[in-house]
């Protein structure tokens, strides 16, 4: 039996899902081996985490609560590591403090 995960996260970036969060989610989706998939209801539709295409036509506003869910070796990390990602507005604090 395959190991499977999901969890949900409220996305309080201010520009949302957009460019440069799309792809760092994308990158650190693809890191691991897990099928990861990723959807702005509950019920779908669902749709390749590891796609920046698919990611980016989420669409996904500040505010939106994302849903993750992965299958697969690495499934509960995935999941974990993206909820992350997502908890620390995808790391764009970071990256702005070391520009200025």
């Amino acid at each position: 039996m395959s190991a499977s995960a999901e969890a949900t996260v409220l996305i309080t970036h201010e520009v949302g899902l957009h460019a440069r969060p799309s792809v760092k989610f994308t990158k650190l989706a693809k890191s691991f081996a897990a099928e990861v998939e990723v959807a702005v209801a509950a019920n779908g539709p669902w749709f390749d985490a590891k796609s920046i295409v698919k990611v980016m036509a989420a669409k996904a506003p500040k505010g939106t609560v994302l849903h993750i869910r992965a299958r697969g070796d690495g499934a509960e990390q995935a999941v974990g590591a993206l909820v992350d990602l997502v908890q620390r507005d995808f790391d764009e604090d970071r990256d702005h403090a070391r520009s200025a």
